[in-house]
């Protein structure tokens, strides 16, 4: 296994965690400041959706005729450039364009590397290794409000680092080798159809934990602020949800090399919905601190576990293309999730968000006990 090309994947893809993590947190505190309410502010946080879906249409042609780690590099240094426009041009609608530029090119960069590191890990490290990937990306989206809170949100300095880390990780990728093959193809909606019929549990929990993701770095802080918190303690709740999600996925990942995946994946969904249920009732509370790190781990764990299981069944080409519908999911979740919530929190109850996830995570519980919910046994060797 080549070793330093997994940890090199692994931290240019790190870079767009904290990148992101430090950046669209201020967004939605700028806008809040701004005036706008909940439901501009989920509009803003779900247009990258709309670019998740153009991205992951196009990931595969562009590796094919490219190359898997150029058109990375190529993505991460546009992303550089969209972040830093973001301070430059201060306005709701050329902030909802930049968002969606954002959507585009890092959702390629996500594909890529997440189908670089399946196809270099090997089996008996599967669950370790991409788990790793995972608490490591949750704490790099930690590092981002923590961050941006020490720096202070009255200046764009939160801006300048998200463009300075995406501009500088290309380089890691410099002379790498061992990413999947990939053809020149179109990955349709419809083929996106296909694969939620063939594993339609691992389909829902992407979709979910993408909606949790979006709702909680932009979402998040509000409901934190409607509470009563200052924007100090909701930045600090924010990143505690992701130190849940980051601390708990390597020993999720750990028993998932051990236990059946199946049965992990149903406690997580189960978890999910009866953690987001208490957060009205704990939310003035003390014990809301340990509820939203069992929030965080729950749904980190249900994506994690869910690469785990497309990375035992795919390879080369349909590796990548599994990904990307990974991705076209992420862009169907950013793009409910948000906007259902900031609807809901607006104008039906101000704890529309955890109930949301509560329903969602249901859902989920009840699609995990169908026989063939996480469709064919491994392929892969």
């Amino acid at each position: 296994m080549r070793w330093g090309t997994y940890f090199a994947v692994l931290s240019s893809v790190l870079s767009v965690g904290l990148a992101l993590g430090v950046s669209m947190p201020l967004v939605s505190l700028r806008l809040e400041s701004w005036g706008y309410g909940a439901f501009a502010i989920g509009v803003m946080a779900a247009m990258p959706a709309i670019g998740v879906l153009l991205g992951a249409s196009l990931a595969s042609r562009l590796a094919s005729a490219l190359g898997t780690a150029n058109v990375m590099r190529l993505c991460l240094w546009g992303g550089s450039l969209s972040v830093g426009l973001l301070a430059l041009l201060p306005h709701y609608w050329i902030w909802l364009v930049l968002r969606l530029m954002l959507g585009v090119i890092l959702t390629m960069v996500f594909i890529l590397g997440e189908s670089w590191i399946n196809q270099l890990v090997t089996e008996n490290l599967r669950g370790k290794l991409v788990a790793l990937y995972g608490s490591g990306y949750a704490l790099s989206q930690l590092g981002g409000p923590l961050l941006l809170g020490a720096m202070g949100t009255e200046h764009d300095y939160g801006f300048w680092v998200g463009t300075a880390l995406l501009a500088i990780s290309p380089f890691l990728l410099l002379g790498r080798s061992g990413a999947p093959s990939a053809e020149s193809s179109h990955v349709s909606l419809r083929d996106l159809g296909g694969f939620c019929q063939k594993m339609p549990a691992i389909a829902w929990a992407i979709a979910l934990f993408a909606g949790f993701e979006a709702m909680i770095l932009t979402l998040l802080p509000v409901y934190c602020l409607q509470q009563g918190f200052t924007p100090e303690i909701a930045l600090a709740m924010v990143s505690t949800v992701v130190v849940g999600d980051a601390l708990l996925q390597l020993p999720i990942g750990a028993l998932a090399d051990k236990i059946s995946r199946r049965g992990l994946f149903s406690g997580c969904a189960l978890a999910l919905m009866l953690s987001s249920l208490a957060i009205p009732i704990l939310v003035d509370t003390i014990a809301i601190w340990p509820l939203w790190v069992l929030f965080g781990a729950s749904a980190g764990g249900l994506f994690t576990l869910s690469l785990i299981l497309i990375g035992e069944r795919y390879r080369d080409d349909a590796l990548v293309r599994a990904n990307a519908h990974v991705a076209q999911l992420w862009g169907v979740g950013c793009l409910l999730g948000p906007l259902a919530a900031g609807a809901g929190s607006q104008w039906i109850s101000g704890q529309a968000l955890p109930l949301l996830m509560a329903a969602g995570a249901l859902g989920l519980v009840i699609l995990s006990q169908r026989p063939k919910a996480f469709g064919a046994q491994p392929v892969a060797v």
